[in-house]
């Protein structure tokens, strides 16, 4: 699905990033973005392996500046690209196995890259000169910002003048905005100002900037909860009927009687943030939730809300069932499986590292227990994926060790197939999926073997 948004997307480009790695042959390099700020989905705009001679470029398309990113398995490094402009980037020597080391789900080590011959102005270069100065300020008086203490309003005051001072006259821009913007969340969270002082300030009798990340950020952090929560004037029990009614219209006259929501455009867009809390909400209704998006997008006159709803939408079913990814790994005799084959059994699938004892304290309870599983439940298959950088790793476990020959049941190797375990939340080894007969999981988090949920497996 992602590779359908790439070629979309390269049907038209302008903006080239260009580089040469130091040891990333035959790495895959791919670029994502977001598709728009409201759902946070992300879309892969390039996707490339880096040549033989280290080379690599990656292309798409912008008409404002937007925030991109670009990964390698599972490090990345974000930045902004402008319309038009070349980037030539140099990604120095890098350990690949640090996550071998460490936990770089929980303590992300960056990618290094590093950009070449910008000129002093260029946009991210401005951005980090402003992000520095602002964390060096904070970092001096953080008791007068810590909000243990008694934050000192006075001190953001003094953060706001010299931060101008330094930045300059600010012009109506993406850098003036993106200071603007930042600011403004910063002082909100903070609690230095309340939000109607900011709406009216920034949102109020402003053009609603659908394309500029940063405005929209501040609008969700402005608009966080004030809806589908309930009001001062219509508490949650009546949102919730008028959701599982799908009335749209009530819905929307109803919270257009706060003087922050007045404005039309406004109010339906926290009308579609409201509804995506809802749908996290258990005081919700999932389906009615969906049906309720979808009748937004059919019935506003606005195009970019049509957008954001079906994009919503999409995104939302995605994250409730994945599609079944059509993957292919290695299993210990090198011959190629696909997860596909598995549809129609319970899985109980392992992502582990077999030279961790973590896993091998899991993987040992799976073994007791293997045979009084699959008596009690035919449709019931083990799947142990190695996510051990070396395909030898689980070769010599398995065919080698002295205890190897107890774990028999499926393996594959994981192949460096980081966006594998991404899509099953992998942050950490082990970690365990049980996957119904269509694929999809049965649980957000699967418990490990030795919580006993190998002794009343239920797959009903």
């Amino acid at each position: 699905m992602l590779l359908a948004g790439a070629v979309g997307c390269m049907a038209q480009t302008n903006v080239l990033i260009s580089g040469t790695s130091a040891n990333a042959v035959g790495k895959r390099m791919a670029l994502y973005g977001y598709s728009d700020m409201l759902s946070m989905a992300e879309v892969l705009l390039d996707e490339t392996v880096v040549d033989s001679a280290g080379r690599f470029e990656l292309r798409c398309y912008a008409d404002y500046p937007r925030l991109v990113y670009v990964e390698v398995e599972c490090y990345s490094q974000s930045f902004y690209v402008e319309p038009g402009r070349t980037y030539e980037v140099w990604l120095p020597k890098f350990d690949w196995a640090i996550d071998e080391k460490r936990n770089v789900y929980l303590d992300p080590e960056p990618l290094p890259l590093e950009f070449m011959h910008l000129p002093d102005d260029e946009l991210n270069l401005r951005i980090e000169r402003y992000e520095a100065m602002v964390d060096s300020i904070l970092s001096a008086k953080r008791v007068f910002f810590d909000p243990r203490f008694k934050p000192d309003r006075r001190h953001m005051d003094t953060l706001q003048r010299t931060v101008r001072a330094a930045v300059g006259p600010l012009q109506d821009d993406f850098f003036g905005r993106y200071v603007d913007y930042t600011l403004a969340e910063m002082t909100l969270n903070m609690r230095f100002a309340k939000r109607e002082k900011l709406i009216a300030k920034y949102i109020t009798d402003h053009p609603v900037r659908y394309y500029d990340e940063q405005y929209m950020r501040l609008f969700l952090a402005l608009y966080a909860g004030s809806i589908s929560r309930g009001t001062r004037r219509i508490p949650q029990e009546r949102l919730v009927a008028w959701v599982d009614e799908g009335n749209v219209a009530r819905y929307a006259d109803s919270i257009g009687l706060d003087p922050l929501l007045r404005n039309e455009r406004v109010r339906e867009l926290a009308m579609l943030q409201a509804l995506r809390e809802s749908w996290y909400d258990q005081a919700y209704s999932r389906e009615a939730v969906m049906r309720m998006i979808e009748k937004v997008g059919q019935e506003s006159k606005f195009t970019e809300h049509q957008r954001l709803a079906e994009s919503l939408k999409n995104h939302l079913k995605e994250a409730a069932a994945p599609e079944v990814p059509h993957t292919v790994l290695p299993d210990v005799e090198r011959n190629m499986v696909s997860l596909d084959s598995f549809i129609g059994k319970w899985v109980y699938m392992a992502f582990v590292r077999v030279n961790e004892p973590a896993s091998l304290a899991e993987i040992e309870t799976m073994a007791h227990f293997r045979d009084s599983v699959y008596a009690k439940n035919p449709d019931v298959v083990f799947v142990g994926i190695s996510c051990d950088r070396e395909f030898q790793k689980m070769y010599h476990f398995l065919k080698n060790s002295r205890r190897g020959h107890r774990y028999n049941w499926t393996w594959l190797h994981y192949d460096g197939d980081y966006r594998l375990l991404e899509r099953y939340g992998v942050v950490s080894y082990p970690t365990f999926v049980l996957l119904r007969p269509d694929g999809t999981p049965q649980y957000e988090l699967t418990p490990a073997p030795a919580t006993g949920i190998l002794m009343n497996l239920k797959t009903e």
